[in-house]
């Protein structure tokens, strides 16, 4: 939150910060003096009395984001929610219906989508340009040594699954996304996870292969050894190909193969911050009654799509959806 949230927040005229709660009161009050935040709390129960809130940010252990979603609802609240809305695709259900009961906003924190490359991306497909889309693939490999801490996200109590569900939603996600939504069919997955039930998986991979005959791949890790993060997803359709990290667009126009690929306007902010801010203005805009939110039914479809990948390792076997 300190990292990417706060500081686009603190410049966007449309938001006044009013209030912080954390679990740790010292750490919590420090950021607020940091960030020009007057009222601080310790306990999220408290901070939703605040009567000057119309909105609030949840970016909590992941165990605690359906009921944490579901108290602000019930205090008339609209919500942005870090990933995963839920741990089950049955609580995901829960928020849905509860944000239509109250009539509220609730919106997960699907930043990569606002990526500007990405944004390009789905422009070329939105348009029909690159035809049937039959496969996307989409990875992230972060680089970190293997004593450096990861916290609550080693417990599977809290974290609900590691590498998988802290990566691998996020690339399921883009991948699902770029291919237009096709409905998944059936899914096959291999996690690589220490023994033990506590144990989460450190690495994993998930095929998912859609009713439409559309194809996803997914290959995630925490552990990964070599020069950096590494993060890219593309897709493949009948009329051309495209990807990210670099951007890259490809057409078949009359029989040949040209890179149509936009240049120009992508370099000039950084890309982790323009999709934060991208994010936030979609999040206003539609508290505001000025656009729609994003699906909710699209996160609670990639939870069941998670659960049986989840299954899928488990059994050693292709699961239907």
């Amino acid at each position: 939150m300190q990292v990417a949230h706060l500081p686009v927040l603190r410049k966007t005229k449309a938001v006044q910060l009013v209030a912080l709660c954390d679990s740790d009161l010292v750490k919590a009050r420090a950021l607020a003096e940091r960030s020009g935040i007057d009222n601080v709390y310790d306990d999220f129960e408290d901070l939703l009395q605040h009567e000057q809130l119309d909105a609030v940010l949840i970016a909590t252990p992941n165990h605690l984001h359906e009921s944490h979603i579901l108290a602000a609802l019930s205090a008339g609240l609209h919500v942005l929610v870090e990933k995963p809305m839920a741990l089950t695709a049955a609580g995901a259900q829960k928020v849905i219906r509860a944000a239509e009961r109250r009539d509220r906003v609730v919106m997960v924190g699907m930043t990569h989508r606002y990526r500007p490359d990405v944004q390009a991306v789905r422009s070329f497909v939105q348009a029909g340009e690159l035809g049937e889309i039959t496969s996307a693939r989409a990875s992230w490999h972060l680089a970190r040594p293997a004593r450096a801490p990861l916290g609550w996200r080693q417990k599977r109590s809290e974290a609900g699954g590691g590498a998988m569900l802290d990566l691998g939603l996020t690339m399921l996600d883009l991948g699902l996304w770029l291919a237009g939504n096709p409905v998944p069919a059936r899914v096959s997955a291999a996690l690589s996870r220490p023994d033990g039930d506590r144990a989460v998986e450190q690495s994993g991979s998930a095929f998912v292969v859609c009713e439409n005959g559309a194809a996803i791949f997914v290959d995630v890790t925490w552990r990964h050894i070599g020069e950096g993060e590494r993060f890219g997803a593309g897709i493949r359709g009948s009329k051309g190909s495209a990807g990210i990290n670099p951007l890259h667009v490809w057409k078949e126009i009359h029989g040949m193969a040209h890179d149509v690929s936009p240049t120009g306007s992508f370099n000039r902010e950084n890309t982790f911050v323009a999709s934060f801010r991208a994010q936030w203005a979609h999040f206003l805009a539609a508290v505001g009654g000025r656009v729609a939110p994003p699906s909710l039914e699209e996160q609670a479809m990639v939870l069941r799509v998670l659960e049986a990948i989840y299954k899928s390792d488990a059994d050693g076997r292709d699961v239907p959806l």
